[in-house]
């Protein structure tokens, strides 16, 4: 039977059980920290891009964070960290957050995200091979792992107050466009060049091989993401 996630933007209320939910995903503490660390960031937070899933009982089992990246001198967004609680994974809280997080962010006008993640589940959001797209990173990861997805570009008239909805997966240009800025994806201010930290990997015993490099993402630790449960 599946769940209707609600999903919506992060409260000071949420962050304890934001926190929570990294550590149960992760079993250690630097993805909890990493988000702790890009949101005191205040060159890569944007308000309401810290999306949550939550439960019929309102009780948080999901989260998804876009913070701020450049591509080139272009400015973009980073999905990462992302996190469900083990008991939830597979079950569509992920797949949730993600999707709110990136109606979110088409909604405040932004245009470009790119992901270091599985190329097996991101595609479903409408990303595709960044490379394609002559955006790259600053230290060799796998070309099918780092992904980029253009946001539906809308005049600023046409938001207004009621901003138009849209699938996600609707919003990936045609193939043959190329709305994308081309260079490396760097980190604004004290993060410095780098991207998105480390690549993602599906929950549960399928996982991808590791990156070949290291990525440098803000102030915050080091450590291993997941791919929202399915």
């Amino acid at each position: 039977m599946s769940t209707l996630w609600i999903t919506r933007a992060e409260t000071r209320a949420d962050i304890p059980a934001i926190r929570a939910t990294h550590l149960a995903a992760f079993g250690t503490a630097a993805e909890a920290d990493l988000v702790d660390a890009l949101r005191a960031d205040a060159d890569a937070w944007i308000d309401g891009l810290s999306v949550v899933a939550t439960d019929e009982d309102g009780d948080v089992v999901g989260h998804a964070l876009l913070t701020r990246c450049h591509i080139g001198d272009v400015p973009a967004l980073c999905l990462a960290p992302c996190a469900v609680r083990p008991e939830r994974q597979r079950d569509g809280a992920g797949s949730a957050a993600v999707r709110a997080a990136l109606r979110a962010a088409e909604d405040l006008g932004e245009q470009y995200v790119v992901v270091l993640g599985h190329p097996a589940y991101y595609p479903r959001f409408g990303f595709t091979r960044a490379s394609a797209h002559g955006i790259g990173l600053s230290i060799d990861v796998p070309d099918e792992a780092l992904m980029a997805l253009a946001l539906e570009r809308r005049p600023s008239a046409a938001r207004g107050n009621r901003p138009l909805r849209r699938p996600v997966r609707h919003l990936s240009p045609p193939p043959d466009a190329r709305p994308f800025p081309r260079g490396r994806v760097r980190r604004p201010g004290r993060g410095g060049p780098g991207g998105p930290r480390r690549r993602s990997a599906p929950p549960g015993p399928e996982r991808s091989p590791r990156p070949g490099g290291r990525t440098r993402r803000g102030p915050g630790p080091r450590g291993r993401r997941a791919v929202p449960g399915r």
